[in-house]
């Protein structure tokens, strides 16, 4: 039946020809049958887009299984002996040799095991001489502790007035919150993506009696505090030569009854290994000029037509594009036409290249020489064999090998950006990494219930991503930077940004009273 409307609809668009039908309908059936590859591939098939190639000097599985047939002529072989030292024995789940490995930061908790030979009738025959140690990695459930202040009431002798010794200090005034579980709450559920009603559940089981909606409190008004802070890395990214930018979903706000909105966050990497993540209801360019506004140099990009229509009337911005995003549209079309793989072997000629100036530690003028020596060849033949492409008459405009061919051709200024500037990557790949934060959470927490909590969501994850990227421990940082932050002069605010933090203050934090507790 869905092929006779098909089939009606376009025979009255076509005049009735049966050729032009045949072929329409041949076409929208190839198409189909795309979006249904692509998404069993979603939901059974491999993510990865790393490329599997057929090596030639590999062994066949059948001749490994021995179901091929014996060499005619096998060739002569001799047996060579030699001796070697014997390995340690080694538990399955032992890293290295040398058994479980952890840093100095890690708590060391010693037990004396007695010898039964030292406490019989004949102890006086044995000396210790040395001492075994074998380790085991051990973990206590979440636990939380009560500290209590016992504070002395003093009376002045002379007067009868009564003294008492002030309680410390706490982040909110009159709250029962410690610094400690401030951070706990925030690095739990923003890095390990807690949610707030499992960490009442935890706090419930351990016999505290505290509401969720007190958790979110903590939440929002710890958050609130770290604004300024995010405020000033942004302004901070925005003096960056090269900026890569990208968008990335999230439910936030009601839309209507049972339905949530669709909003955006956008992460903005600074070549300082900052980021930021803001947020907004649309995803036009408006909120790239508003983010952005103040920046000049080269902004690295995929092809979301937003950008091209930011950049295309600015000259202080230089558009770059992403190799890694092209690379996409031909691996989706190298099953339905092989002569794609082409494009995905130059491609990766051009990774490659930038493999070996790490390897090599090139940088600046030596970077920018080799990749002219060696990434701009190839990509001239990339370029010069799509063009052959797009003149094939058998390639239809709806086949994914001919929209990937438009792609490439339509950004090719953009993708050959990086070519002429050393500071420019060959994709955004650094940050799609960094981003990972949101979908990651986004499994666990689906959406915000306001734009409020949206907002909130971004502040926090832009500290605690950038402290990711500068190995700062973000649960050290955050005990720090909320103790610090209100008594912070505002014109410094941005040495609380964990770039300038990491230099100043993490040799010496701030710490919580927990840890002077005895």
């Amino acid at each position: 039946m869905q092929v006779t409307d098909y089939t009606a609809k376009y025979a009255a668009s076509t005049e009735a020809d049966p050729a032009a039908v045949i072929e329409t309908l041949q076409a929208e059936v190839a198409s189909l049958k795309e979006q249904l590859d692509w998404f069993k591939r979603q939901l059974f098939g491999r993510k990865s887009e790393k490329r599997i190639i057929d090596n030639p000097d590999q062994l066949d599985l059948s001749t490994l299984l021995g179901d091929a047939p014996a060499p005619a002529d096998p060739e002569p072989t001799e047996e060579i002996t030699y001796r070697r030292r014997k390995r340690k024995p080694r538990n399955a789940d032992d890293v290295t040799d040398s058994g479980l490995r952890f840093g100095p930061d890690v708590p060391i908790e010693v037990i004396e095991l007695s010898a039964p030979q030292l406490e019989g009738p004949e102890a006086d025959q044995y000396e210790v001489i040395d001492h075994k140690i074998s380790r085991r990695l051990a973990q206590r459930p979440g636990s939380y502790v009560v500290l209590e202040y016992r504070r002395p009431v003093l009376r002045d002798k002379a007067s009868a007035r009564l003294l008492e010794v002030p309680a410390p200090s706490a982040v909110f005034e009159g709250s029962l919150a410690d610094v400690s579980l401030l951070a706990g709450i925030l690095v739990d559920k923003f890095c390990y993506h807690l949610p707030l009603y499992r960490q009442h559940q935890r706090l419930k089981d351990a016999g505290i009696t505290l509401s969720r909606s007190t958790l979110t409190n903590y939440t929002q008004r710890a958050i609130e505090l770290l604004g300024p802070i995010v405020e000033a890395q942004w302004q901070h990214i925005l003096q960056s030569r090269v900026l890569a930018m990208d968008e990335t979903p999230i439910k936030a706000g009601r839309k209507k009854k049972g339905q949530m909105q669709a909003t955006w966050y956008w992460p903005i990497y600074g070549e300082d290994d900052e980021l930021c993540f803001t947020w907004s209801t649309s995803r036009g360019s408006a909120h790239i000029a508003q983010q952005l506004k103040g920046f000049e140099g080269v902004l690295l990009s995929d092809g979301y037509a937003a950008y091209d229509r930011y950049a295309r009337h600015k000259p202080q911005i230089t558009q770059a594009q992403c190799w890694a995003h092209t690379r996409r549209y031909f691996e989706r079309a190298h099953k339905s036409d092989p002569a794609a793989d082409e494009a995905l072997t130059l491609i990766g000629g051009l990774y490659r290249v930038e493999q070996r100036i790490r390897d090599k530690g090139l940088e600046g003028e030596n970077k920018l020489d080799y990749r002219s020596r060696h990434a701009l060849p190839i990509a001239e033949r990339f370029f010069a064999w799509c063009h052959t492409q797009r003149q094939r008459m058998d390639l239809l405009n709806s086949e994914p090998l001919a929209r990937a061919l438009v792609y490439a051709d339509n950004h090719q200024a953009q993708l050959k950006v990086y070519l002429g500037d050393p500071q420019v990557p060959i994709d955004t790949n650094h940050l799609e990494r960094a981003l990972r934060v949101i979908p990651m959470g986004r499994k666990n927490w689906l959406f915000c219930w306001s734009e409020v909590g949206a907002k909130h969501v971004g502040i926090i994850q832009s500290l605690l991503t950038t402290c990711r990227l500068h190995n700062v421990d973000p649960y050290t940082y955050l005990v720090d930077v909320l103790q610090r932050v209100a008594l912070h002069p505002a014109r410094a605010i941005i040495e609380l940004t964990p770039r300038v933090w990491k230099a100043r203050f993490a040799e010496h934090p701030l710490r919580s009273d927990l840890d002077h507790a005895h």
